[in-house]
């Protein structure tokens, strides 16, 4: 970004990165240095009782650091990329209203990216619609509706998983609502973000201690009682495999072994499979951005180098020296 025209303008900072990457004790270390407030983006830490399964801040970790939209919902209620929009903006603007420089921290790309971008002007849901297309799928199965969909809109198919029936049905529901794919609409007029951002990608070059990491963390849940936390879910009679909260990584292979459909072995195999492409798929995601600050979230230089970017970044326009990228 150029300092001139963009000097006047708020400033923020989005720390970004695979699961088990580090970004929660990089935002906390980032809060130790600066006056800033930090504001979750993680679709599944949005949801209260989720909190082993999700590496949700603990609360003494939360006292001392404390997250803004966390646990704003219950797992049977629904929560959007437009719902976290509105939710960050008031509170980012609440952070420069007392000083603060508002610092996003999680793993959900869709949600920074509209924050950053706007979203396109969708129609709202529509429930017969919904609920027509659920039987459908129930009777001839996601697969033939993916396929249906890489006919109708074959760009907004190439993006959404054969195994993402809520992606699916909302692209042939908007479809159907509107007459126009969701591709075409996606790239219609958008309200950009008018913040000045710094984003931060913690990318590992060595992709194996992230591995490494992601296994480890996954035993310490376990070893915290994420089954249990599972089980009280399940318990409550009210919530479904199917439910959006209940697809997190983890909670849905928990849910299936839970319910007798798989041993504990596979149940774990599973889940950190599931982990493992998440993480790759928000590798894929960081590789698209424009505009990031990468570093190796694994250097013993990592947190100096994040605290140096943010002093720059926050420096006056005529103290940036501007565009270093990748200090590792």
């Amino acid at each position: 970004m150029n300092a001139e025209p963009d000097k006047d303008l708020p400033a923020a900072v989005f720390v970004m990165g695979p699961t088990a990457s580090g970004k929660t004790a990089l935002a906390c270390q980032l809060a130790d240095a600066f006056p800033v407030s930090l504001i979750s983006v993680d679709s599944a830490l949005v949801y209260r009782g989720m909190d082993i399964g999700t590496a949700k801040p603990d609360a003494a970790l939360r006292a001392r650091y404390p997250h803004a939209l966390m646990d704003l919902r219950d797992p049977l209620e629904p929560y959007s990329a437009a719902d976290f929009r509105l939710d960050a903006l008031d509170a980012m603007r609440a952070a420069h209203a007392t000083g603060r420089i508002p610092v996003l921290v999680g793993g959900t790309g869709l949600y920074f990216r509209a924050l950053e971008m706007g979203l396109s002007p969708l129609p709202a849901a529509q429930p017969e619609l919904r609920a027509r297309l659920a039987q459908e799928a129930r009777e001839v199965g996601w697969s033939m509706l993916h396929a249906r969909l890489a006919t109708l809109d074959p760009a907004a198919a190439a993006r959404i998983r054969p195994n993402d029936p809520q992606r699916i049905q909302r692209a042939l529901e908007v479809i159907e609502l509107t007459g126009m794919p969701l591709s075409q609409l996606h790239q219609q007029s958008r309200a950009p973000l008018p913040w000045r951002i710094l984003k931060l990608a913690l990318i590992p070059t060595d992709r194996e201690q992230l591995r490494q990491r992601i296994v480890q963390r996954f035993d310490a849940m376990l070893v915290a009682g994420f089954l249990g936390e599972v089980e009280r879910l399940r318990a409550r009679g009210d919530l479904k495999a199917d439910l959006p909260a209940m697809r997190a990584v983890g909670y849905r292979q928990a849910w299936s072994h839970l319910a007798g459909e798989c041993d504990f072995d596979t149940f774990r195999t599973l889940s950190l499979h599931a982990s493992r492409q998440l993480a790759k798929r928000q590798l894929t995601w960081l590789r698209g951005e424009e505009g990031v600050c990468d570093q190796d979230p694994f250097k013993p230089n990592a947190v100096a180098n994040a605290i140096e970017l943010v002093a720059e970044f926050l420096a006056p326009p005529q103290h940036r020296h501007g565009g270093r990228h990748g200090l590792n």
